[in-house]
């Protein structure tokens, strides 16, 4: 079982809701239906309809027979996340706000690209990592999604984007990135589940090598991972010394770079092909002299590597600075004069709070100041 499952584990059914079928394995799903007497191929066609198709009405469900919907629509549903807020960015990225069955919010985001549009799904409710550039780390950990919480942020989003049935061509959205809220290592039993989902290629059919898995190094559980969803590897580094790393990304303390990075040499299916995504946040005067450029280079020797540089997004009450543009293109070219790939990240969605470390932070602002409103209103 992975760690923190048991003390944060989402919340089950309640006792009189009916049964949401929308998040179930293929396994879960059979089981499901042979508790009510159904035969095998009764769950190929409810995945067909749930999964390819994004219907939630029985109803429209026309390859079932009418008695075999009215029963189930007696005891079950294929429920979604409601949409709390939708906001559309000056450069098209979209964010969607959602409210859980227990009135928990969670954000995904949608980022358009000239050669693709990129997911990015949320794990958990809040983190427990208190990075300190990372405003979504200052937000308390509430607790694990569900695999229906996980999987129907891409549901959610297809929706928005009207892109069902799943499109086998000319796809909006190609790419999964589980880089939102929280640390999906901490979540990995319900994450594995939704990823299982979102690749079967009969239902949202999203290829394993476009699906990307973001750890902030959570050690035990990297190999594991590699070896059951064979997914893409990103792993936030943001330091080139433990000290440093100690200070903006305390998770380091447990498992310092050494360990960290000798887990990545081993990660399977690394290649030069297919390596693994390091992301670096460039802060000024913390992380990004030419030092750490240099030192960056020997920390990934021996590990098919491309650098992310992403630019600090500051947010209301953060110390940090973004380093200026000169220094961060001196930093890339140091990398690159090493055969490093390291792109810069544009900065998208910065004017609706959908930039990195910024999700969830607009929402929780709003709840704060709705919360001492109503304590100035009692006082």
């Amino acid at each position: 079982m992975s760690q923190h499952a048991d003390v944060f584990a989402p919340p089950r059914d309640a006792p009189d809701e009916k049964r949401n079928l929308a998040g179930l394995s293929r396994e879960q799903l059979a089981a499901e239906l042979a508790a009510l007497g159904e035969k095998p191929f009764r769950a190929k066609q409810l995945w067909h309809w749930i999964y390819h198709r994004g219907v939630t009405d029985f109803a429209e469900m026309t390859t079932l027979s009418k008695d075999f919907r009215a029963r189930l629509a007696e005891t079950h549903a294929v429920r979604r996340p409601e949409v709390a807020v939708a906001q559309v960015s000056r450069d098209g990225t979209r964010k969607w706000l959602l409210r859980l069955a227990d009135g928990q919010e969670v954000e995904t985001v949608y980022i358009p690209e000239e050669d693709r549009g990129t997911l990015c799904v949320s794990s958990q409710v809040g983190c427990t990592l208190t990075c300190k550039f990372c405003h979504t780390g200052t937000q308390r950990l509430v607790r694990n999604l569900s695999p229906a919480e996980i999987v129907s942020q891409i549901m959610v989003a297809r929706d928005g984007l009207g892109e069902w049935p799943s499109p086998a061509e000319g796809r909006l959205i190609t790419n999964i990135v589980l880089m939102g809220m929280g640390e999906p290592l901490y979540n990995y039993d319900n994450v594995a589940i939704a990823m299982r989902i979102a690749m079967d290629r009969e239902g949202l059919s999203v290829s394993k090598r476009k699906i990307t898995l973001s750890t902030s190094g959570v050690v035990p559980e990297m190999e594991r991972c590699g070896r059951e969803l064979d997914v893409n590897l990103a792993v936030s580094l943001h330091a080139t010394t433990d000290e440093v790393r100690d200070w903006i990304m305390p998770i380091n303390k447990k498992y310092p770079l050494k360990m960290l990075l000798d887990t990545c040499r081993s990660y399977p299916g690394t290649n030069n092909a297919r390596r693994i995504t390091f992301e670096y946040v460039m802060l000024k005067g913390v992380n990004d002299s030419e030092d750490d450029a240099q030192r960056l280079i020997r920390l990934l020797k021996g590990i098919p590597a491309k650098v992310n540089l992403i630019p600090f997004n500051p947010w209301p009450g953060s110390f940090f600075e973004c380093s200026d543009a000169a220094t961060i293109k001196r930093f890339a070219d140091i990398l690159s004069a090493a055969h490093i790939s390291s792109p810069v990240r544009a900065t998208r969605g910065d004017d609706i709070l959908a930039a990195c470390g910024q999700l969830k932070s607009s929402s929780e602002r709003k709840k704060k100041a709705e919360r001492e409103a109503a304590r100035e209103a009692r006082a």
